[in-house]
């Protein structure tokens, strides 16, 4: 799975540890959620941050949802969990990883 590259054109709010937005540890950089969709720093820029492909999280039992102990950031038309450093969200009777 890669990550698109779609630059945010006109984000003008600078995102950081106390910008108020939950910050998303991905990988080697940091998302913030924002109005229903992620950003990314890049290169002087803000990206949206979405996945370009669909990863089934294999053999995850755990049940997201209120009171489950992760942390729920509002994305698109549908709730990621935070869990273990990605962000779980349903599908089709399964958990993707994002």
């Amino acid at each position: 799975m890669t990550t698109l590259h779609t630059e945010h054109p006109s984000h003008t709010h600078t995102h950081g540890p106390d910008c108020g937005h939950t910050a998303v540890p991905h990988g080697d950089h940091t998302d913030y959620a924002h109005d229903g969709h992620l950003h990314r720093e890049h290169a002087g820029h803000w990206d949206e941050c979405e996945a370009d492909g669909h990863v089934a999280h294999e053999g995850h039992t755990h049940q997201h949802g209120a009171g489950c102990g992760h942390e729920s950031v509002l994305h698109g038309d549908h709730v990621d969990y935070l869990h273990d450093g990605h962000r779980h969200a349903p599908h089709e009777g399964h958990w993707d990883d994002h």
